[in-house]
């Protein structure tokens, strides 16, 4: 059994990452585009608190789900939830259990975990990865010589620079 957990914890891991994350999508949706019954039956203004709570948490989220820009998204997502927690949640009482805050509490620990665990499987940085594996660099023959032509050279080594970034 243990084996067996160990082998999938990655997995595990991703699935907690992307479920975690869409949820969160749906609280900035709500908020932004009024679904899932709106806040107070209607949406926020763009230009309010509630309006930058709402394109962080549809834009974080969906980075976070996605596997891009993981690490610093969930960061900026827990502290939003931190935030959120001490701005609404904590003015009420201290215990989120009294306040009403405990899924803010959930998220803002979630995030923070994720912002230290990273991307995972499953994610585009992952397959990004995977196809810088699989990928070879050296596509183009060296000529006779052995020296390269001056542009395919730098051509080359740009591109292997861009790889080493994992911008490719």
């Amino acid at each position: 059994m243990h084996r067996l957990v160990t082998r999938a914890a990655p997995y595990l891991y991703a699935v907690l990452r992307i479920i975690g994350a869409l949820l969160y999508v749906c609280h900035g949706a709500q908020k932004l585009f009024g679904l899932f019954g709106g806040v107070r039956g209607g949406t926020v203004p763009l230009l309010s608190l509630l309006g930058l709570a709402a394109v962080m948490e549809l834009g974080a989220g969906l980075l976070i789900a996605g596997g891009v820009l993981t690490r610093p998204a969930a960061f900026l997502a827990s502290g939003e939830m931190a935030f959120a927690y001490w701005l609404s949640h904590a003015p009420r009482d201290f215990w989120p259990i009294r306040n009403g805050g405990e899924v803010a509490v959930l998220y803002c620990f979630l995030f923070l975990y994720i912002a230290g665990q990273g991307a995972g499987p499953w994610s585009v940085a992952q397959v990004g990865n995977t196809l810088h594996r699989a990928v070879p660099l050296r596509t183009v023959r060296p000529s006779p010589s052995g020296v390269r032509p001056w542009r395919v050279h730098h051509i080359i080594s740009l591109v292997e620079y861009a790889f080493s970034l994992r911008l490719i």
